[in-house]
C-alpha cells in the first residue's frame, strides 16, 4: 500500500491511500482522526491488523474524499492543497560508501586516500545523523546549498522507515544533499557537509513493508534540469548495494535509541561527473519504483 500526507487549506494536513492516480482521504475512518503515518500504522496494530487491512476494513461502503494525484504534486501553497513530507521523522540517519560509485568519489574528492576503501570494506557500515525534521523538505519544496560550498551535489537514496519494534515499517525516497567539497577537506568534516538547512529531501510516498517485494532490488533514476533543459540523468538499483537493508538496520538499532518514524537513508548508487555542481533554480527529480517521484528546486543560501 502507498501512503502520502497532504495539506488541504481549512482542513489540515491529512493522510491518504494512492489508488489508480487518486489519492484517497483515509484520515476520518477511525475513532480518531488520523493525521500522521505512525498513528496509522498503531491503529492498524491495536485492530490486529496491517495497515491494508485496517483500512479497507474501515472503508467498507463509505464515500471518501478522492483528489487526483496529479493535482496535488505540485510547489506547496497555503491556498490549494499539495503533498507535504509524508514522514515527520525524529531523526533522519544516513549510510555512507554503500556502492562502488560511491566509494570511488569519496577516494577521489578526500586528501586522506584509502580512508572509504576501508569503510567499504570493513564489516561495520558507516551510519550517521543526517537530518531532524527541521532539517527536512518534503515533495516540491527546496533543497538547498550551503553559502560555503562550491560543490554540491544530490544523492538519491532509498530510505527505510523504523517502526515502534526496531523493525522496518516501510519504505520512502531520499535526496541526502551534500557538499563535496567539504566532506573532502578533512573526513571528519563529514557533518559540515551533510547537516544543514534543505540538506534532506523525503518522499514523495511510502510504501508499506509487506508491499516492498524486494528491497534490494530497487531501481532509481535522477534527471536535473537547468533553465529548462535536462543536463544530467543517471540511473541506478539496489541491487547494487554491498549491504542489504537489514543489516544497516541492525548496526543503526544496536545500543542506540531510535524512535518510531526514524528514516534511514541507504547510500547513493547515481554520483553525477566531478565538475558539476548544483546551482540554485536547478530541478532535480528522483524516482524511485514504486514509490513515485520526488521533485525539488534547488536554492542557494
Amino acid at each position: 500500500m502507498l501512503l502520502v500526507r497532504f495539506y488541504v487549506p481549512g482542513r489540515g494536513v491529512r493522510v491518504g491511500v494512492v489508488e489508480d492516480g487518486d489519492i484517497v482521504d483515509v484520515s476520518e475512518i477511525g475513532r480518531r482522526r488520523i493525521s500522521t503515518i505512525l498513528q496509522l500504522f498503531r491503529a492498524a496494530e491495536r485492530d490486529g491488523t496491517n495497515v491494508e487491512g485496517y483500512i479497507m476494513r474501515r472503508i467498507g461502503r463509505r464515500r471518501i474524499k478522492r483528489y487526483a494525484y496529479s493535482e496535488l504534486d505540485t510547489n506547496p501553497s497555503r491556498s490549494r492543497p499539495h503533498l507535504v513530507l509524508p514522514i515527520d521523522p525524529p531523526e533522519v540517519w544516513g549510510a555512507g560508501v554503500t556502492y562502488t560509485i560511491s566509494r570511488d568519489a569519496r577516494e577521489f574528492e578526500t586528501k586522506a586516500h584509502g580512508i572509504y576503501a576501508m569503510v567499504y570494506q570493513a564489516e561495520r557500515p558507516e551510519l550517521f545523523l543526517k537530518a531532524t525534521k527541521g532539517r527536512c523538505v518534503g515533495p516540491r519544496q527546496p533543497i538547498c546549498i550551503r553559502s560555503d560550498s562550491r560543490w554540491t551535489v544530490p544523492e538519491p537514496e532509498l530510505c527505510f522507515i523504523v517502526g515502534f519494534k526496531g523493525e522496518i515499517i516501510g519504505y520512502t525516497g531520499g535526496n541526502d544533499v551534500s557538499a563535496r567539497d567539504i566532506e573532502g577537506e578533512n573526513p571528519l568534516y563529514l557533518p559540515q557537509a551533510k547537516i544543514f538547512k534543505g540538506s534532506c529531501s523525503i518522499g514523495p510516498a511510502i510504501i508499506t513493508s509487506d508491499e516492498m517485494d524486494n528491497p534490494s532490488n530497487v531501481g532509481i533514476r535522477m534527471e536535473i534540469q537547468r533553465e529548462g533543459q535536462v543536463i544530467y540523468q543517471g540511473e541506478t538499483s539496489t541491487s547494487k548495494m554491498k549491504r542489504s537493508v537489514y543489516e544497516l538496520l541492525k548496526y543503526l538499532i544496536k545500543d542506540n535509541p531510535i524512535q518510531a518514524g526514524t528514516v534511514c537513508m541507504t547510500g547513493t548508487g547515481i554520483v553525477p561527473p566531478d565538475d558539476f555542481t548544483l546551482r540554485d533554480g536547478d530541478i532535480v527529480k528522483i524516482t524511485f519504483d514504486r514509490i513515485g517521484s520526488l521533485v525539488n528546486p534547488v536554492l542557494q543560501l
